[in-house]
């Protein structure tokens, strides 16, 4: 979504279009925060704008491209200057699309900068993708935004619950849907005329994490290739070696085996996961989203069980989906088939009406932002005194909401020689630990 013209009313009263802030501190949150901004305003002219707060996650032009949304316009900025610049800002909504401790620094730094004013942004706020884990801590640090959005009627009742026994505003929280979701549906007949048989396996940065794990992937994804030589299998990657995650991905897949060990109907994959999706028919995952994208387009899909069913990687979540599997299964070409029972209670069938009920809600708040009270998150120094000053801290806002001096604190701009030699020393730190040390340890076992 970038720059939409403005709108004429019947008695010829040109209505400008919204300005939407999306601050997000990695690759994916900037996927999720642009994706809903643009489903929230579909049906109104608005213009997206882009802040990407600097850290470890910050993506490159590259992945930013891979992504294919491109807004009015984009920085990289640090916390305080995000701070201090949407603290004038005249735009009608603020997408925080960040980790929840982010989140709740910027509530606090925001409501602070924002409290003299006669009006405010409207602060919308959510999850990138699947909750399996923190439940309540994700949910604690996001009281307090106007909107908190859920992605399926599941996760809104559970999520409205914890609030409503907090004591924070369960009408803060909207059912909506994951905002990717869409795609042609799957049919296989077609699909056998376009392509050969795919199989893709989508990885994930952290899951599994254990070197010996991720390489039984890849070696399972090979076998299955060597088994059916007339099939394709992709593996889709989620970054490019050296490039920053929202998780940190030590064992990177193109470095886990030599070429040579690898079948040539093997191939790995980059960029949008719609687009791979395209040529998919049967999804492997251990946990991603991409399962949930995969399932509503109808694509078979498959869960693997080889490495546990663990809060720790996520694949709970699909117990009782039908989908969940292992690799000897897949090699038998078994395919799995999802239960339409599940599908509909977590958020893979939804319909074109699934952000209605939160762009309407938008809608009116945005309308009376001239009503609407400070921003107060609810995790506060009365509710939370012991804790709350270190978290804030690590994302250099103190107890009040003001931006501290500037420190090595998350978030901060340092000095540029720092930070050139924080980006030198990470590219040759994340190179060593996903090139040379795996293949070091394959010389070692010689």
């Amino acid at each position: 979504m970038t720059a939409s013209p403005p709108t004429t009313t019947d008695d010829g009263t040109e209505t400008p279009p919204w300005r939407v802030e999306v601050v997000a501190d990695s690759d994916s949150r900037w996927k999720w925060g642009a994706t809903v901004a643009a489903r929230l305003v579909a049906d109104r002219p608005a213009q997206l704008h882009a802040t990407l707060l600097l850290g470890r996650s910050v993506p490159n032009d590259q992945q930013l491209a891979d992504i294919g949304i491109t807004p009015a316009s984009l920085r990289r900025a640090s916390i305080a200057e995000t701070v201090a610049r949407l603290a004038d800002s005249d735009a009608e909504v603020v997408v925080l699309a960040c980790i929840g401790g982010c989140v709740q620094s910027l509530l606090h730094a925001l409501g602070r900068a924002w409290r003299d004013r006669p009006t405010r942004p409207v602060v919308v706020t959510g999850y990138v993708g699947l909750v399996y884990e923190k439940i309540i801590d994700g949910l604690v640090n996001r009281a307090g935004a106007d909107l908190v959005l859920a992605n399926c009627d599941a996760d809104a009742a559970r999520f409205a619950d914890v609030f409503a026994d907090l004591g924070a505003d369960p009408k803060s929280v909207v059912a909506t849907a994951l905002p990717f979701l869409g795609g042609a549906p799957y049919d296989a007949a077609q699909a056998r005329q376009r392509h050969p048989f795919t199989l893709t396996f989508v990885t994930q940065p952290g899951v599994p994490q254990q070197e010996a794990e991720r390489r039984h992937v890849l070696e399972q994804a090979a076998a299955y290739g060597r088994r059916h030589p007339d099939h394709a299998v992709v593996v889709k990657l989620r970054a490019r070696v050296g490039d920053r995650t929202t998780h940190v991905e030590p064992f990177h897949f193109e470095a886990l085996l030599p070429p040579e060990e690898l079948p040539p109907n093997l191939t790995f994959a980059y960029g949008a996961m719609d687009a791979v999706l395209d040529r998919t028919d049967l999804c492997v995952t251990v946990s991603s989203t991409a399962a949930i994208e995969a399932m509503h387009r109808g694509i078979p899909t498959a869960l693997l069980t080889d490495y546990g069913i663990r809060e720790s990687l996520g694949n709970q979540l699909f117990v009782g989906s039908g989908a969940m599997t292992s690799w000897p299964s897949l090699l038998r070409g078994e395919l799995p088939v999802t239960r339409p029972e599940w599908a509909a209670a977590h958020g893979v069938v939804v319909g074109p009406d699934s952000y209605t009920a939160a762009a309407d809600r938008l809608g009116e708040l945005v309308a009376k932002r001239a009503e609407l009270p400070p921003l107060r998150p609810w995790l506060d120094e009365e509710r939370a005194g012991a804790y709350l000053p270190g978290l804030l801290a690590r994302y250099g806002i103190d107890r009040t909401g003001a931006v501290l001096a500037p420190s090595d604190a998350i978030g901060t701009r340092p000095s540029f020689a720092r930070r050139a030699a924080r980006v030198a020393a990470r590219r040759a730190y994340r190179y060593g630990v996903r090139v040379v040390e795996p293949r070091v340890k394959r010389i070692a076992q010689l």
